[in-house]
């Protein structure tokens, strides 16, 4: 399943941090960061996503401590 989000973060640095993170969890297939349109795209398995997208809103916290996503 894939889906977009409304995302907040400071820097293009921090933004590929994040996707270089984000790629790494288990259960995501692909991931996109973008700093210049603030969006993230996650695509992750179906059965596990809410699960992977806590994880992927941690991950993300601990790279850039302002990051905020709209779940």
């Amino acid at each position: 399943m894939k889906k977009k989000f409304k995302i907040e973060v400071d820097c293009a640095n921090c933004a590929a941090k994040i996707e270089a993170a984000v790629k790494k969890i288990d259960g995501v297939n692909d991931a996109s960061v973008s700093f210049m349109t603030q969006k993230m795209v996650i695509d992750a398995d179906d059965a596990e996503f809410d699960k992977i997208m806590k994880k992927v809103v941690k991950t993300s916290k601990k790279i850039e401590p302002d990051f905020d996503i709209q779940l």
